[in-house]
């Protein structure tokens, strides 16, 4: 919301807290949804799980190619168990454009490598290779959960957690006491933890006692196989990951924010697929949420947006109503949502403080993301600027703009630029974030409904 008044040109941000439509009960329900969500949901193949049963829970039914689909059908495409598209078709033509809310629901962790296991000093550990761009110090004396997929040699399939049942395991990456870490601290933050010492402790009881040799690593095999069935060679086909083992909580004497892990995108992924379920009718234009993978990595694979699930079902969605699918892309206005930088006064010299996004006053437009020289973004037409402003506006929501932080400190990406490709008009939009891609993010539960009813205003547009 722009909060302008009439009597004053000047444009001043304001408190969520004080907008008129402000409802602290209803906001606060939603975070608590939101947090059942992240706790059920700490990767992507668990997120899309989940987004499965809550999506057949509304009536949508599984996309088939081919199949003409009219006003008012629910369907939804599940790529790999990894990622999905979810689609309620509107009572206009395609060609008159989509209504897109683009998310990812991939996060930085810590994954294992192919053949992860070893003994060493009496303890088995674990290879990993750390996904996303993490700060590896972060990832230290934490304790964390091992989540994932195994397929076995007979092709069957076992999923894995643990450590994050009250009475679980957890698992912890250990650093150097003060006392010896003279060396490592005259490192800089980026290069005093190498990538290769990140490697969990699992275990450190032998096979036998009595084996001068311990056998440790058998031990530690012996159970996953008692447990899971699953032998060292079964690893070799896996999809095993290390997360944090904490729970999503409210944060602050006055709950007002949320600190989980992952909510770099998941507080974006959420809010976009509550407000496509909670439609009550069928909306003007065929709306679409996209829950995409390997985002944090460039969006590379057949489940991140590189590749063109997505665009296959929508060109097959046309082609079957005999719709042309060029015209359909160029109409459609679309929100790649994802999380902004939110200011921090504790690290203010990296920020413009003109152009960043503060706690508590709504969610984020950014115009442009991209690194330095804009690098990387598809950068949002003044138009295609005005147009969700005058929407936003006449919904309630309580937005903000902002920019990643100053010109030369870095940036990043985002999706917007591989739907700008495909000629539709886009803009990132969603939550601010602190200490975004630290194991333990902090948001606002102001900024994250105000995200929802950003989403439901395109979706109703």
């Amino acid at each position: 919301m722009s909060n302008q008044k009439d009597n004053t040109f000047v444009y001043k941000k304001k408190s969520g807290f004080a907008a008129p439509n402000f409802n602290q009960d209803v906001v606060f329900a939603f975070a608590e949804d939101y947090k059942a969500f992240m706790n059920a949901g700490k990767t992507e193949r668990e997120c899309v799980a989940i987004t499965e049963t809550m999506v057949r829970k509304a009536g949508y039914v599984p996309f088939v190619y081919g199949t003409r689909y009219n006003r008012g059908d629910k369907v939804y495409y599940q790529n790999r168990g990894k990622a999905m598209v979810l689609v309620h078709m509107g009572q206009k033509p395609l060609e008159e454009g989509l209504r897109v809310s683009a998310a990812h629901i991939d996060a930085p962790r810590i994954d294992l490598k192919s053949q992860p296991i070893y003994d060493d000093g009496g303890m088995v550990l674990c290879k990993t290779h750390y996904y996303g761009g993490i700060k590896k110090y972060q990832w230290l004396t934490i304790p964390l959960a091992l989540h994932g997929t195994v397929i076995r040699g007979d092709s069957t399939r076992v999923d894995i957690c643990v450590g994050e049942e009250k009475l679980d395991p957890v698992f912890s990456i250990t650093d150097l006491p003060p006392h010896l870490a003279k060396e490592q601290s005259a490192k800089t933050l980026g290069d005093g933890i190498p990538g290769e010492s990140l490697t969990p402790v699992i275990g450190s009881e032998p096979m036998d006692a009595r084996d001068e040799d311990g056998k440790l690593k058998e031990k530690l095999l012996s159970l996953l196989h008692e447990k899971y069935g699953v032998c060292e060679e079964d690893l070799l086909s896996a999809e095993l990951m290390f997360v944090p083992a904490y729970k999503a909580r409210d944060v602050g004497f006055d709950r007002s924010m949320i600190g989980a892990y992952g909510q770099d995108d998941r507080v974006c992924a959420y809010p976009s697929l509550r407000a496509l379920l909670d439609m009550q009718t069928i909306p003007p234009h065929t709306s679409c949420v996209i829950l995409a993978d390997k985002e944090e990595i460039g969006s590379v694979g057949n489940t991140g947006l590189e590749s063109n699930f997505f665009f296959d079902m929508m060109d097959d969605m046309a082609e079957a109503r005999g719709e042309n699918k060029r015209k359909m892309y160029a109409a459609s206005k679309c929100l790649s949502a994802d999380v902004s930088v939110c200011y921090d006064p504790n690290y203010s010299s990296v920020f413009d403080k003109y152009n960043i996004a503060q706690i508590n006053q709504g969610a984020v437009i950014c115009k442009y993301v991209g690194a330095r020289g804009k690098t990387g973004t598809s950068d949002a037409s003044a138009e295609y600027m005005g147009w969700i402003r005058n929407l936003f506006n006449q919904a309630g929501v309580v937005w903000q703009t902002s920019e990643i932080g100053k010109v030369d400190q870095g940036g990043g990406g985002t999706v917007a630029k591989f739907l700008a490709s495909k000629n539709m008009d886009i803009v990132d939009f969603g939550v601010p974030v602190l200490s975004m891609h630290a194991p333990y993010e902090l948001t606002s539960k102001v900024d994250l409904y105000n995200t929802y009813l950003g989403v439901a205003a395109l979706f109703q547009s």
